[in-house]
């Protein structure tokens, strides 16, 4: 795929004026990070350790060499022609080279918002493609208006891997292919396993299908003899096992008597624009949503690419492959389907596109035995994997964003204390905590880590928890931690965190050079181990959205602020924690917070 054009139109206008990502100062990164470290540590002695370890980085035996790092690191930095000193590094740590299923540990998912006047998948689907349609339109001929902060452009680098691009599993670190979208206007389907293509762009006219004819292509898929069964080699299961695994079965089935053929209906896969999943399901509560979204026994889905996921019964959802785009632009295509369908911008009028419609094109594998038994073997394994996942969804509708702002809060701040307390609630202790921010300010910027637990936090909880501490004091207690939280929020999306740094600087550690005692420190581990792995994403035509753990003793702690709910869900392992366990302290710590903020407002009035 090419490199995102510098013409003027409007998509990458503001790409040639992005800032390169910078490198701080180890003399505020170090300090910042030891800063961190202090509500985790477990002794006097554990502190010890780490202040002496930052203190031989800064100015002690391990000096020398953190300075010879950060040399090599600002000289990356500068490198002619090179955009970005982490992009290429992060995507290779954080995603390629990353050889565990996509799911639960990688990739994530939206539950759409039901629109009650559609009661079949086939409808959503159809709906949902044609909406698609218009925001691709957008996308290739960069008419896409670019998205900005107060102060300027942010990359939209990404945008170009959104349609018709793969992530190929290959030994060690994956790849991304992508593919040119003019000559690739078909859909993959697939409905029971069963695959297929339907072009969404009449080959013999030219013009864009017309909303009753997906609807046509997407009935003749689910009416079709075969669907009505599962697949017995549902080839897409393959996907969703270990990477390495999936390299293995992909190069079998890409071998033997019918490697050609199994080539072009991969490549047809591949090459698609996005994928339908059309589910033959009905679920209903949220927790049913997110875990049949999420992948069901994974025999109806293909994980390397983008996915809409539609039920029997209207509901819809979506599943997005994180490894070249983060939530912020699947979010946008999301919101712009569902918005323009709600608003009535879709035209579902339309009754030809010019010529009768070839029926949708089946892409059957030719499988040997071995590969069959494969897919069989994947799916169990999914089915397992996602059975030890436990789910847990709070929407809570007390109050949201409109209410917290009358308290002055910036609303995430809110919304990371009331995790923060329910935690601590729960377990009686702290935890190393990370929330995304965005880098997008910066050229091929994508994240950092926003380090959530801090002294400020940790003395808010302790305060709400101890029924000697008044109002007066819990809510100033609140407020520093809801400051010192906006603070580092503020330093992370200007490139300015601890975690990508000191990354950085360790992936320039040579062969030979012992490591400097700040990476040997245990708690250097310990508060990178993020047994709360926070984000949140916010829209009204989303029901709730999650991901999964990052580490096994953790949490993957999915939430929305919208204007009068916050919405949290939580996934973790069953054998590890009880999901619902933590949404009931978020919803107590949530109520109880709002409590301290109206009994210190009346008391100021009496």
């Amino acid at each position: 795929m090419g490199a995102y054009s510098t013409n003027a139109k409007p998509m990458y206008s503001g790409q040639a004026s992005l800032p390169q990502l910078p490198v701080p100062p180890l003399e505020q990164t170090l300090p910042k990070y030891l800063r961190s470290t202090l509500p985790l540590q477990s002794s006097k002695e554990t502190e010890d350790v780490t202040r002496a370890a930052v203190e031989s980085a800064l100015t002690g035996k391990d000096a020398q060499l953190m300075k010879t790092l950060q040399e090599r690191l600002i000289q990356r930095a500068t490198t002619e022609g090179r955009e970005s000193w982490l992009s290429d590094w992060w995507l290779s740590a954080a995603y390629m080279s990353y050889r565990d299923p996509v799911v639960p540990f990688s990739s994530y998912f939206y539950l759409h918002k039901p629109d009650p006047k559609v009661k079949t998948g086939v409808v959503r689907g159809a709906q949902l493609l044609k909406s698609m349609l218009a925001f691709r339109h957008l996308l290739v001929t960069e008419e896409l208006a670019p998205e900005k902060t107060k102060t300027g452009f942010m990359c939209m680098a990404p945008y170009k891997w959104m349609f018709n691009s793969s992530r190929i599993p290959v030994a060690d670190e994956d790849v991304s292919k992508g593919f040119e979208p003019s000559s690739h206007n078909h859909v993959v389907v697939i409905r029971n396993g069963h695959f297929f293509a339907v072009d969404l762009v009449n080959p013999k006219t030219g013009k864009e299908l017309t909303y009753s004819e997906i609807e046509v292509q997407l009935e003749r898929i689910v009416n079709d003899p075969k669907t009505q069964k599962t697949a017995e080699s549902s080839i897409g299961a393959l996907s969703i096992t270990n990477r390495d695994e999936w390299v293995k079965n992909r190069d079998a089935l890409l071998s033997g008597p019918n490697a050609e053929h199994n080539r072009q209906v991969l490549e047809k896969i591949e090459s698609g624009i996005i994928v339908l999943c059309l589910d033959a399901a009905d679920p209903v509560t949220l927790e049913e949503r997110a875990r049949l979204v999420y992948g069901g026994d994974g025999k109806n889905r293909f994980f390397d690419k983008q996915q809409i996921i539609v039920f029997d019964n209207g509901m819809s959802g979506y599943v997005g492959e994180h490894s070249m785009m983060d939530g912020t632009q699947t979010l946008r295509l999301n919101n712009f389907m569902l918005s323009a369908l709600q608003a009535g911008k879709i035209d579902l009028a339309g009754t030809s596109s010019g010529s009768v419609l070839d029926e949708p094109e089946r892409l059957e594998f030719e499988v040997s035995p071995e590969v069959n038994k494969a897919t069989q073997e994947a799916s169990r394994g999914f089915v397992e994997l996602m059975d030890g996942q436990d789910i847990s969804v709070l929407d809570f509708s007390a109050y949201g964003k409109n209410a917290i702002k009358t308290y002055k809060c910036s609303p995430d701040a809110w919304a990371q204390m009331c995790i923060q307390l329910g935690f601590y609630k729960l377990y009686g202790h702290p935890c190393a905590t990370y929330e995304a921010a965005q880098t997008r300010k910066f050229k091929l910027g994508r994240t950092e880590t926003i380090r959530s637990t801090s002294l400020e936090s940790l003395a808010f909880c302790k305060a709400m928890e101890d029924p000697n501490v008044s109002d007066a004091e819990r809510l100033s207690k609140f407020q520093a931690a809801a400051a010192q939280h906006i603070k580092y929020a503020k330093d992370a999306s200007e490139g300015a965190g601890v975690d990508r740094h000191l990354f950085g600087l360790k992936r320039l550690i040579k062969e030979g050079e012992e490591a400097p005692a700040l990476f040997k420190d245990p708690m250097n581990a310990t508060s990178g181990t993020w047994i709360l792995s926070t984000s949140q994403i916010s829209s009204d035509v989303f029901d709730a959205w999650g991901f999964g753990e990052v580490t096994p003793k953790g949490f993957g702690v999915a939430y929305a602020i919208k204007d009068n709910a916050l919405t949290f869900t939580i996934m973790c392992l069953k054998s590890e924690h009880k999901a619902s366990r933590l949404t009931h302290y978020i919803h107590q710590a949530a109520l109880e917070l709002r409590a301290v903020h109206d009994r210190v407002a009346l008391q100021a009035k009496a």
